[in-house]
């Protein structure tokens, strides 16, 4: 077959901080492909150009950086694709297309192994990383400091990118290097590698991105380079492709047996290997080490700065939204500079008095099925506490003095939004709940509050734009964003948090209690740091206090169960909970379910707080790992498939 030449344009991005973006297109040379892998240019003319200067290598670093998959609705398959928030069925969103189970090979939804329907091709981030390692000793005006840490910061992000496909769709391609243009069919078209391979590589360039020493420990330029590469960032993401490694999914998987290469071995190991919790649990506790020597931490009360007078419990709501969506705060171990969240605090922002027009979106909703899975004020599980009304949750209750601060006093609501912990009024608006901030500041007793039923302000006043179940994301708006006047609403922008503190303590419990067998005070300390920011008490003591299982912490198995809830809610919204039920091979039995919400379209609260059903979510064993699209398998007949697709 003869290569036809295409063009391919390269992106050669600036340096993008939270304050600013420079795009700059530069047309490439010709490209050749026979199959999905455009094979990367050999013209020295270009790549002379593009590497003649320390100026022009820094635009081609940027245009690595640029290829990290955003994270909206239609290019990260986790924002909905597990029903943890949803969209009405008024919008369309390729998210929402793996929610409900309905992807497919034919056509497949958020495709990030070709790039079509919202994905991007993250394989063409690999090649331009492969182009800079190839090429950055060109640069003659580089000192070898600088040149050593870009070069640990693209092998960072080349793991990055084999990782993101590895653990959507399994067994992958490792591109070790780039082929070039003219070489023969039978090397272009590649075959998939088993997945302790693909483990294997990833690590090996962390490895050695982080032994190098060359990356910086904090970023000092922080007008220009925030959002780069840092060493805490390397250790954290090593720490993350080990716990992946480690879990069910990936470890010891025999779902996947009958899947295998062309020479008949299994894609999937077979074999559970305990010790790799052990390695995760060492990755994991150097991340945190070198994170404390940095000034990474959980961001707490002595980072939350207000001139009012406003109580203990507003206090608290901020301090837990700011570690979200406070621009570089101190537990921010890596911003996403390519997801500057705009567009996404305007679908979450619920309608508030007194804004009369159409300023903000507000259909990104929350299921029944999450707010549910938030604690109680207990500390523990509502359908354990033995003090939470939990048979009635769905009946009505009227909001008194002490619930001021969270429920608009003399209004109802239902008994699910009494008595929850302080995250569950942080991180989620229902109707009658307060929304402090948003520009009204002085008064938290008399701030703003949500009405939600039909005709209200924050209900279905425009065709699409409401919340379908009468919950929304407000951990998602910052606390800083919001309104001017009736008709301008101000967005405070901040870098998507990629990596985050808190998700990397989880990370430790969850290691330290897979390694042993039985969990011990390291796993306790871990998850309690977390618990105390948000204002709970330690897990065993809420557990033997309030608990209808007072020794569930004591278990191995209970402990499991405790700090996979303790991800859903303390990382909710943050697109950890789709990658979470898969890696724990959790998702076949949490994700076939009735979506439920309120009746928002009613007009009264007898009706309003009826349970309904929104849609029922299907997922099968297939869903563990996304389709390769089938003009791939056309093109390259050295693919397989995933099984079920």
């Amino acid at each position: 077959m003869k290569i036809i030449l295409i063009q391919k344009l390269y992106k050669f991005i600036a340096m993008k901080t939270i304050y600013t973006y420079t795009v700059t297109f530069v047309m490439s040379v010709i490209a050749a492909s026979c199959n999905y892998l455009d094979v990367v240019p050999d013209n020295i003319t270009v790549l002379d150009n593009a590497f003649s200067s320390r100026y022009t290598a820094e635009q081609y670093l940027a245009t690595c950086y640029w290829h990290v998959p955003y994270g909206d609705e239609n290019q990260n398959p986790a924002m909905l694709g597990s029903a943890e928030g949803i969209f009405n069925n008024d919008k369309s969103a390729w998210g929402m297309t793996i929610a409900k189970g309905n992807n497919s090979a034919a056509n497949p939804a958020i495709d990030h192994w070709s790039g079509t329907n919202g994905g991007r091709n993250v394989y063409n981030g690999i090649r331009d990383c492969n182009v800079f390692l190839e090429n950055i000793d060109k640069v003659r005006d580089l000192n070898n400091l600088e040149r050593e840490q870009w070069r640990a910061e693209v092998k960072v992000l080349k793991a990055y990118f084999h990782f993101y496909l590895l653990r959507y769709y399994g067994p992958i391609h490792i591109i070790r290097e780039n082929l070039p243009v003219y070489e023969e069919l039978s090397k272009v078209q590649l075959y998939r590698e088993p997945v302790d391979d693909c483990f294997k590589y990833i690590i090996e360039l962390l490895d050695e991105a982080i032994d190098s020493e060359a990356l910086p420990s904090i970023i000092q330029n922080t007008q220009r380079e925030l959002g780069r590469i840092t060493l805490p960032a390397a250790l954290m993401m090593k720490a993350r492709v080990m716990m992946y490694w480690a879990s069910p999914l990936f470890n010891g998987n025999t779902d996947y047996e009958a899947f295998k290469d062309q020479k008949g071995n299994p894609f999937f190991n077979q074999v559970y290997d305990k010790e790799r919790w052990t390695q995760a649990a060492a990755a994991c506790e150097k991340a945190i080490r070198v994170c404390n020597e940095n000034g990474i931490r959980l961001y707490d009360r002595q980072d939350f700065k207000t001139q009012y007078a406003i109580s203990d419990s507003t206090i608290l709501n901020c301090v837990l939204r700011n570690s979200y969506s406070e621009r570089w705060n101190p537990e921010i171990i890596w911003g996403n500079t390519n997801i500057i969240v705009h567009t996404m605090q305007q679908v979450a922002q619920a309608g508030l008095r007194p804004v009369t027009s159409n300023i903000v979106y507000s259909y990104y909703a929350v299921p029944i099925n999450t707010v549910e899975q938030f604690y109680s004020d207990k500390g523990v599980f509502i359908e354990e506490d033995v003090t939470f009304d939990y048979a009635n949750r769905y009946k009505l209750r009227t909001a008194g003095e002490k619930d001021k601060y969270y429920i608009e006093k003399g209004q109802q609501t239902a008994n699910l939004n009494f008595n929850r912990e302080p995250r569950y009024y942080a991180f989620l608006a229902f109707d009658r709940g307060k929304w402090y901030g948003i520009g009204k500041l002085d008064n938290d007793a008399e701030t703003w509050h949500v009405e939600g039923k039909l005709k209200e302000y924050s209900a279905a006043y425009d065709p699409g734009n409401y919340s379908a179940t009468g919950y929304w994301p407000k951990k998602i708006v910052s606390l800083k964003s919001g309104y001017e006047s009736e008709k301008d609403y101000r967005i405070e922008t901040y870098a998507f948090p990629e990596l985050r503190y808190s998700d990397l303590l989880l990370y430790y419990a969850e290691a330290l209690n897979e390694m042993k067998e039985a969990p011990d005070q390291a796993v306790y300390d871990a998850i309690d740091q977390i618990r105390k920011r948000a204002g709970l008490e330690g897990v065993c003591e809420s557990w033997a206090k309030y608990s209808k299982y007072p020794n569930k912490p004591l278990s191995k198995a209970g402990m499991r169960e405790i700090i996979h809830r303790e991800r859903l809610i303390e990382l909710a919204f943050e697109n950890a909970h789709y990658w979470d039920l898969r890696r724990w091979k959790e998702a076949i039995t949490t994700l076939n379910r009735p979506v439920k919400a309120w009746n928002v379209l009613s007009d009264n609260n007898d009706d309003y707080y009826t349970v309904k059903v929104y849609f029922t979510q299907k997922f099968s064993q297939r869903d563990y790992l996304a389709p390769i699209p089938e003009s791939e398998l056309i093109k390259n007949p050295l693919l397989i498939q995933n099984p079920g697709w």
